[in-house]
């Protein structure tokens, strides 16, 4: 390969052979040391300003420093927060022990049976998991304790509502008290003269006298199953409370429930009076347990 120069000034040209070796030569000489002093210059370039090579970097790490201090403050936010809703939940779960405690003194029930100082025992077969480092998701777990324990405590409080509802009820619908808020007991159950012909006979219950159109009182919440005249009873009220056990309100002057009702205790079913098998304003007062009359004395006297 041959590279002609022209010559204005001389009007002459030369030849130049650019495969012969020592022209290849020459211009790899010239090429190197072009590349030589290019990179001597940016060389002498960087060492006079320092500042444009570390720039970058210097961002780079403030950057990195700037996320990093974002991220711990989020997490210290996180733990913050835990930690507060442990001592929340702790103090809940204080509460919830000492009002349980309470409640089962108050109720008479044994300890052992609502213990509220220990969590109620478990158990089951090994899962095999290993124990994870305390850590954050440590704390969190704490929490999640917390939880589980007020939830073990919300249990036992509903099985200790459902013990004292059971007994409320039981108390409600048992027998209990005078069927009249004024007046005395004019005969008492067993043998006696009867009052018209003087034959010995057996009283089945309690007469209570009192004032004509005197409350009769219900002693005890149940279901009315008769509500109106009765041969020898005059106007009799009669109250079934369940578990065999019914009360007998007679000689009323007027009823004031019907077959069916419920009436709870204490409610007025009818007015004092003397129908029947009387011989003055007075209500006789029976209780039947499994269909035989008992003494009422035991349920008057609660």
């Amino acid at each position: 390969m041959n590279l002609i120069l022209f010559s204005r000034r001389k009007g002459t040209a030369r030849h130049i052979n650019l495969s012969h070796p020592l022209t290849f030569g020459l211009i790899g000489l010239l090429a190197i040391g072009i590349l030589a002093g290019a990179f001597a210059a940016g060389l002498r370039l960087g060492q006079l300003h320092p500042s444009w090579s570390a720039r970058g970097t210097a961002a780079t790490i403030g950057q990195q420093s700037g996320e990093i201090a974002t991220l711990k403050s989020q997490l210290q936010d996180r733990i913050d927060a835990l930690s507060l809703r442990l001592g929340q939940l702790n103090a809940h779960l204080i509460r919830l022990n000492a009002l349980g405690k309470r409640l089962t003194e108050m109720a008479n029930i044994n300890s052992s049976e609502f213990d509220f100082d220990n969590d109620p025992p478990q158990g089951g077969p090994e899962s095999g998991a290993g124990i994870r480092a305390a850590d954050l998701s440590g704390l969190g777990g704490e929490v999640d304790a917390f939880d589980a324990s007020i939830d073990k405590r919300t249990a036992q409080f509903s099985a200790l509502e459902d013990v004292l509802v059971g007994r409320q009820l039981s108390d409600e619908i048992r027998p209990s008290g005078r069927p009249v808020r004024e007046g005395y007991i004019s005969s008492y159950f067993g043998e006696r003269a009867d009052p018209f012909d003087g034959e010995e006979e057996f009283h089945k219950g309690l007469d209570f006298a009192g004032q004509l159109g005197d409350d009769v009182l219900a002693v005890a919440a149940g279901l009315v199953t008769w509500a109106g005249p009765r041969e020898g009873y005059g106007n009799l009220v009669e109250i079934n409370h369940g578990n065999g056990l019914v009360t007998r309100y007679a000689h009323d002057s007027k009823v004031f429930v019907a077959v069916g009702d419920t009436v709870q205790r204490g409610q007025t079913v009818a007015a004092l009076g003397t129908t029947g098998h009387s011989t003055g304003p007075h209500v006789h007062f029976e209780v039947i347990k499994d269909g035989h009359q008992v003494n009422p004395i035991p349920y008057v006297a609660h």
